[in-house]
């Protein structure tokens, strides 16, 4: 293998994309296949001499956003994008956290277990300040689990959302949702958190603008309750209305109907008749 494996990757894929594809013209007299370099750094932003350093292997330490920038640029697919990221990973050789952080919650603790444990009727889902999904009851492993959520080790939500292609499927209104995590994430998380940068810088490459786009707007406090849509493969369309509860650097949230479409939807999937009823309003 080479030592050079990100720019040689990085050159493939600029030499794989065609002036159409990104709205330049071809010209009569193109010797290089695909994109000149000069082109992809006006498409990306990074400066030629910059990229031209990457593809040669002589910088190994191109940040979240300029890697983003080049995928964006050449158009790379989420496994492609996936690739991108290892392969910086690699060339850099820096991939560890701080380690006086506190990391975020994984445990359980045997008050919350006991609440859920009463909740299993309901769709209801534990989360650290991540995003991650802690604990859940029976109920929302089975709202969750078919639609993909419950995929991943850790499963988490705003990486779902993002990276995810099931995602958008699964929310009708996709961008509101996406609005929500981010929002969710910067609100349990400082910027000086090492645990939440990793997950930005990963974000960053993975999911390009659609990610990056809404954390750097202005914040704005999340929503602690309202009504999310959701299609579910079995049982169609769901209106569901949630809470959202903090505890201890950890959310609690509860999923109840929203119509009585919903509550029969959610009746079949737990096999049990009139466990919820629908709440409006």
């Amino acid at each position: 293998m080479s030592d050079n494996e990100l720019g040689a990757f990085l050159r493939s894929r600029r030499e794989a994309v065609t002036p159409g594809e990104v709205g330049l013209p071809a010209g009569p007299r193109r010797r290089t296949p695909g994109l000149r370099r000069a082109e992809l750094a006006t498409l990306s932003g990074v400066s030629v001499d910059y990229l031209t350093r990457l593809e040669q292997g002589r910088d190994r330490h191109p940040s979240p956003q300029i890697l983003a920038a080049l995928a964006d640029a050449l158009r790379l697919s989420p496994d492609e994008r996936v690739q991108l990221r290892n392969l910086a990973k690699a060339a850099s050789g820096v991939d560890v956290l701080c380690p006086g952080a506190v990391p975020p919650e994984r445990r359980v603790r045997p008050t919350m277990r006991a609440l859920l444990d009463r909740l299993d009727s309901t769709p209801a889902v534990l989360l650290n300040r991540l995003g991650d999904i802690v604990a859940h009851t029976s109920s929302y492993e089975r709202l969750a689990g078919p639609i993909g959520l419950l995929d991943g080790e850790p499963p988490n939500q705003i990486r779902f959302v993002f990276t995810d292609e099931r995602a958008r499927a699964a929310y009708p209104d996709w961008d509101r949702v996406a609005d929500e995590r981010v929002a969710a994430l910067r609100a349990g998380s400082s910027p000086n958190d090492p645990y939440f940068a990793h997950l930005v810088d990963e974000l960053t490459v993975l999911a390009g603008a659609p990610f990056t786009r809404r954390l750097q707007a202005p914040p704005t406090p999340p929503r602690r309750t309202g009504v999310e849509r959701l299609v579910h493969p079995e049982v169609g369309e769901l209106r569901l209305a949630y809470e959202t509860l903090d505890s201890e650097g950890q959310r609690l949230v509860v999923h109840l109907p929203a119509d009585d479409a919903t509550s029969a939807a959610l009746d079949h999937l737990d096999r049990r008749p009139g466990a919820l009823h629908a709440v409006r309003g």
